[in-house]
């Protein structure tokens, strides 16, 4: 049995990794999490491959429009506001490009492998295969599910 392959964004991997930019293509409902004094501050967000996430008091929960309530992520304040805009109360649009990468290119090809990455709001464990590597405005990265490449996201030429 294979070692699960941890990726951090400091690690030299990256910097070797032939990421192309791409653009979002759509609108996605937004909402700030912000609990009232007393309550706690953070809360466990479940992706749907099954990883939870936190979100701090603040920070963005984002979704696709057409996916249940309970399918958002967290997105960390200050990356949200250099990288989204508000278009109407309650949507937004995300602004920045998002460098990606298939993720098996960082584990040498493997698709089978179990790679957990260390993101802003998180540990996410995923296999290779089924995940690109995203790379944002400030070195974070994340994984990005290969099956919303082209539904979501378009490449952008150079």
């Amino acid at each position: 049995m294979k070692e699960t392959i941890l990726i951090t964004s400091q690690d030299k991997i990256i910097k070797n990794l032939d990421f192309k930019p791409y653009r979002s293509t759509v609108e996605r409902e937004v909402e700030r999490f912000a609990p009232p004094l007393g309550m706690p501050q953070n809360i466990e967000i479940a992706t749907p491959w099954g990883e939870y996430l936190t979100a701090n008091a603040g920070d963005y929960l984002v979704s696709e429009l057409d996916t249940p309530p309970e399918d958002k992520w967290p997105v960390e304040a200050r990356i949200f506001e250099k990288t989204y805009m508000l278009t109407t109360p309650g949507r937004c649009v995300k602004k920045a490009l998002t460098y990606l990468v298939p993720l098996a290119d960082a584990v040498n090809g493997d698709a089978d492998q179990e790679v957990v990455i260390e993101t802003l709001e998180g540990l996410v464990s995923v296999r290779a295969g089924d995940f690109y590597l995203a790379l944002g405005v400030e070195g974070e990265i994340w994984p990005y599910p290969k099956e919303k490449i082209g539904k979501v996201m378009a490449p952008v030429e150079d």
